[in-house]
């Protein structure tokens, strides 16, 4: 490695925002972690979840275009002054974004460089001070749809409209997903700006799905229950998909 250029690409998590991680470039990182813990705005401090070594500056760019090609709805933007200013901040789990620099590492034959850090000290109290107060807060189905489009907010009212004719079905609403339940979770809905994301609460091996459409979600991360996920938009074979969900209520109920 080019010791005058060496720096890493840093994975970040904060208690603040559990369903963001940071996705940068640092060729000193303790310099970025104090500069970034420095405001009072926010009640939590970032720590370092992974960290990928490099051997030139900025390589988290071509990460961030990855990323962005493959689901753009991730990244968080925010307007200021009239302008967008994209972050580095990521809608998705930590594990997902290890994941990311995992394949890549592994892909180049330097999966040595990859390095996954355990919360210590500190840390360790401010993610469970926060998971307790994240247990007393409630949730509404609103706030799930101020960034959806027309088409997705209708799909979701048909969705929910066929769930809830399911004996016993109720809505419960979370932080990261809206639940659909019985007795347990059967399904577990996040909202996309152009389409809803769907976890089928089904072990590996056991949801009967002759179509093949559904991701196996059983070796990444991922904030729904459930190790199948669907894509729900305006071309989806929906009483299909209604099948399928079906499955997973019975075996939940």
């Amino acid at each position: 490695m080019n010791k005058e250029n060496a720096g890493v690409i840093y994975i970040l998590t904060n208690p603040s925002f559990p369903e963001y991680v940071k996705i940068g470039y640092a060729n000193d990182l303790t310099k970025r972690l104090k500069d970034l813990n420095r405001s009072e705005c926010i009640p939590y401090a970032f720590r370092v979840f992974a960290v990928y070594e490099v051997n030139e500056r900025l390589q988290d760019i071509a990460i961030h275009k990855m990323i962005d090609s493959i689901n753009p709805n991730l990244r968080a933007i925010e307007t200021f002054d009239g302008k967008k200013r994209k972050k580095e901040f990521y809608a998705m789990s930590a594990d997902d974004a290890y994941a990311i620099l995992e394949t890549i590492a592994t892909l180049s034959g330097t999966a040595d460089r990859l390095h996954k850090m355990s919360p210590e000290g500190h840390e360790i109290i401010d993610e469970k001070l926060a998971e307790e107060i994240e247990a007393k807060t409630v949730y509404s189905e609103k706030s799930f749809f101020e960034k959806a489009d027309e088409t997705t907010k209708s799909l979701y009212e048909k969705l929910k409209a066929e769930l809830l004719k399911f004996d016993g079905a109720f809505v419960e609403p979370k932080k990261l997903y809206i639940a659909f339940k019985a007795t347990k979770n059967f399904a577990d809905v996040e909202v996309q700006r152009h389409g809803l994301k769907v976890f089928i609460n089904m072990s590996k091996g056991t949801l009967n799905d002759p179509d093949d459409i559904t991701d196996d979600m059983s070796n990444k991360g991922h904030w729904g229950n459930g190790d199948y996920r669907v894509y729900i938009n305006e071309d989806s074979d929906f009483d299909y998909i209604i099948g399928l969900i079906k499955q997973s209520y019975k075996a939940n109920k």
